[in-house]
């Protein structure tokens, strides 16, 4: 047990360190998701123009929530692209297969070393641009920062489940693009990246809420702004839990079917 975690904590030791080699590419990163932050705060600001709050959000609020979803585009990876997709269409699968180790376990703990560098070198410095640009409601009180570190790993361990399982039906189809395409239009919706899930019709609310995006930027998001009591927080996180487990599972389960297939096309 001690060898396996150790093996898994190097993995993800290495994939931050990775990442540092990238400094450009993380710059360029995050001079462009600033101005998109910045963009998409604009927008909501002029649509709450003239209006005391909508939904719950006052103006402070709603560009605060803007700003934080857009510092988390990297540390949840919103846009996918995890890379076993690529190992599938080149066939080095077989190879990661055949190593003694959990092809999921590996691919997580490359994705939480990334994260961590994300959450470093990306979120923490678009949320200051954004605070110097519109002032952001940063939480008041002390017990709200280790809630939202287990909420964002919880985060990342849902968004890393379905782009996996996104990427691994390339095992069954020639190419992924489309899928994956259709998987990102719905993440992004169903989360509360685009808008904030409050300010949907009452049953759209309902669908959201019923399904795991809310639980990668909507409940972050909120439990930044300290919107949940403590009741609901307990229940936000319990939600979380319970989808990154499942979904976790469920990739597990995928890539035992998966191997089994290359197993019987392998000989």
């Amino acid at each position: 047990m001690y060898l396996t975690l150790r093996l898994y904590w190097e993995i993800a030791k290495r994939a931050f360190q990775r990442q540092l080699a990238y400094r450009t590419a993380n710059l360029a990163g995050l001079i462009t998701n600033a101005f998109f932050g910045y963009v998409r705060a604009a927008v909501l600001l002029a649509a709450f123009s003239g209006r005391g709050s909508v939904a719950g959000y006052d103006a402070a609020q709603v560009v605060t929530f803007t700003w934080v979803t857009q510092a988390l585009i990297m540390v949840v990876n919103l846009w996918g692209g995890i890379g076993v997709g690529d190992t599938i269409a080149s066939g080095a699968v077989v190879s990661d297969l055949s190593k003694p180790f959990s092809l999921t376990g590996y691919w997580l703990s490359r994705e939480c070393g990334r994260a961590v560098y994300f959450l470093a070198f990306r979120c923490a410095p678009i949320l200051v641009i954004g605070h110097l640009v519109h002032g952001l409601r940063w939480p008041q009180h002390p017990t709200t920062w280790p809630v939202l570190a287990v909420s964002r790993a919880l985060a990342v361990a849902i968004s890393f489940a379905w782009g996996f399982i996104i990427e691994l039906t390339g095992f069954w189809t020639l190419q992924t693009k489309g899928i994956r395409q259709l998987a990102l239009g719905v993440l992004m919706f169903f989360s509360g990246f685009v808008v904030p899930i409050p300010l949907f019709p009452d049953w759209l609310q309902t669908v959201a809420y019923a399904l795991p995006f809310a639980s990668i930027t909507q409940v972050p998001g909120d439990m930044f702004l300290e919107r949940l009591d403590a009741a609901q927080t307990v229940h936000a996180l319990a939600g979380q839990s319970i989808w990154a487990a499942a979904m976790i599972g469920a990739a597990q389960a995928l890539v035992t079917v998966a191997t089994r297939r290359v197993v019987t096309q392998g000989g």
